[in-house]
């Protein structure tokens, strides 16, 4: 995989996009030395691929379903997910919202350059439901407090990688899971965006031809 003077980014959503919209809003204002090489969906209806558009980003839409409906297996899709990646050269993949865990299949095509944004601490809520599922453990006394992490993505435990960043997040007697989902997405998109600025700033390590 080569190494270009702006890293390439590879963005994977499945939704809104909002912290891809904090990439492309930190690359625009100068903060986040780097460039958006595409934007990568497995749901069509993913408003991040329309905000990618606006910006004159590439896109990709690839589903699962037609994987699942021939009966080929996710290994398939992942590989075959990995090579249209590829085309694009990143230097990262970023899943920045992707709702699918990620086989080997993909994650070795890119060794130590797949970064994921999870909506709290290391070792702690790992899934789909982290924030629901801090503010009840905040409610039964459990916790004081939530976070978010950025990790790379080494193998297909989830939410458990080699944490890049991570910062607390405080919870209030007086939160919503909205409130707190609010409070939370903002830290998200500025620890994104330092982190990403962090290592574009770094020396680059070796890694294997794409």
């Amino acid at each position: 995989m080569s190494r270009s003077p702006r890293p390439r980014l590879a963005v994977l959503i499945s939704g809104n996009g909002t912290n891809l919209q904090a990439l492309m809003d930190a690359i625009q204002e100068g903060r986040l030395p780097a460039t958006i090489s595409v934007v990568i969906s497995n749901r069509k209806a993913a408003y991040g691929l329309e905000r990618a558009r606006r910006a004159d980003i590439p896109t990709e839409y690839f589903p699962l379903k037609p994987y699942r409906d021939a009966g080929r297996s996710r290994r398939e899709y992942d590989a075959d997910l990995a090579r249209l990646a590829a085309r694009y050269r990143p230097d990262w993949v970023v899943l920045a919202g992707w709702m699918h865990i990620l086989s080997r299949a993909f994650l070795d095509r890119f060794p130590n350059r797949v970064i994921n944004l999870h909506p709290a601490l290391p070792g702690q809520f790992p899934g789909a439901h982290a924030i629901p599922d801090a503010l009840e453990a905040y409610r039964q006394g459990k916790i004081r407090h939530t976070g978010v992490m950025v990790h790379l993505v080494p193998d297909e435990q989830v939410d458990a990688g080699p944490v890049l960043a991570a910062r607390e997040v405080p919870i209030y007697p007086e939160d919503t899971l909205e409130s707190l989902t609010e409070r939370i997405h903002s830290v998200e998109h500025r620890l994104l965006v330092e982190t990403l600025a962090r290592l574009a700033q770094e020396e680059p390590s070796p890694c294997d031809s794409a």
